[in-house]
């Protein structure tokens, strides 16, 4: 995996160019369509697979999309941060393979965790459907609802509750929109710790941290705010962890495929 050379090292290698320019003009579009009426994330951003928005596309346009100007400044400095180093290091047809097998993965898995959360809500909805109480629907609410609003309580009846439920599944979880190159970005993270494990990272440019030790405490927090699931989180941790993962297993397969080479 340390074979590429040719032109020495490229601060702007052409894989990272590209993908910075297509990420920058597309949230430019989605930012222009959108003050028209359009709004992109209902065909480009990735939905649930079970959603009438779903389309396969979106496993890899989902990438390209992203919330506000902070989310895409912040994924695309550390695309140029990390990603012109493994592309200069790998080459520009390894490292887009790398990058979008992460981004695929962390849509993949990410998917994986909302089929997990979606039939527990709704395993949870037909058992409130069967003992439709005030107090059963408190719970509900509490559990499987981030930020409900307490005055949806008020007036409570088996027959609107039931409804409302309902509702909510459609429209709000079915039609939730995931977008970014987060889970490609922590791909390539994972894969610069993994490969450069001592190099020293500054932590807000003042606080020097291994590179292995950071991505090992990035993982974890990602892992514990994933299963803490906060109310008002809309990050898509098990996404990142997901692109990780995938790091992981694309960089063990290269390099057995590349030590088996000498044998």
């Amino acid at each position: 995996m340390n074979e590429y050379r040719p032109g020495g090292f490229q601060e702007l290698p052409v894989v990272v160019k590209n993908l910075l320019i297509i990420n920058v003009l597309v949230f430019l579009l989605t930012q222009a369509l959108g003050a028209r009426g359009i709004d992109l994330d209902n065909y480009l951003a990735l939905h649930y697979w079970q959603s009438p928005k779903f389309k396969w596309w979106q496993l890899v346009t989902h990438m390209f999309m992203h919330g506000n100007w902070g989310h895409i400044f912040f994924n695309m400095f550390a695309l140029w941060m990390f990603g012109r180093i493994l592309e200069n290091m790998w080459g520009p047809k390894r490292f887009l393979i790398f990058y979008l097998v992460c981004g695929v993965g962390a849509a993949l898995c990410h998917l994986g965790v909302l089929t997990f959360e979606f039939t527990r809500f709704w395993d949870a909805y037909v058992q409130y459907q069967q003992n439709p109480t005030f107090n059963a629907f408190a719970a509900f609410l509490k559990h499987y609802v981030p930020n409900y609003n307490p005055s949806a309580l008020n007036g409570w009846d088996p027959q609107s509750s039931v409804y409302e439920i309902g509702r909510y599944y459609r429209e709000n979880m079915l039609n939730e929109a995931t977008v970014g190159a987060s889970g490609a970005i922590f791909g390539l993270l994972f894969a610069f710790g993994y490969l450069f494990p001592n190099t020293m990272l500054y932590v807000y440019f003042a606080i020097p941290v291994k590179a292995k030790w950071f991505v090992a405490i990035y993982a974890l927090v990602e892992l514990y705010s994933g299963i803490e699931n906060s109310a008002g989180d809309n990050i898509a941790h098990f996404a990142h962890l997901g692109g990780m993962l995938f790091a992981f297993i694309m960089l063990r397969l290269w390099r057995k495929k590349i030590r088996n080479q000498f044998y």
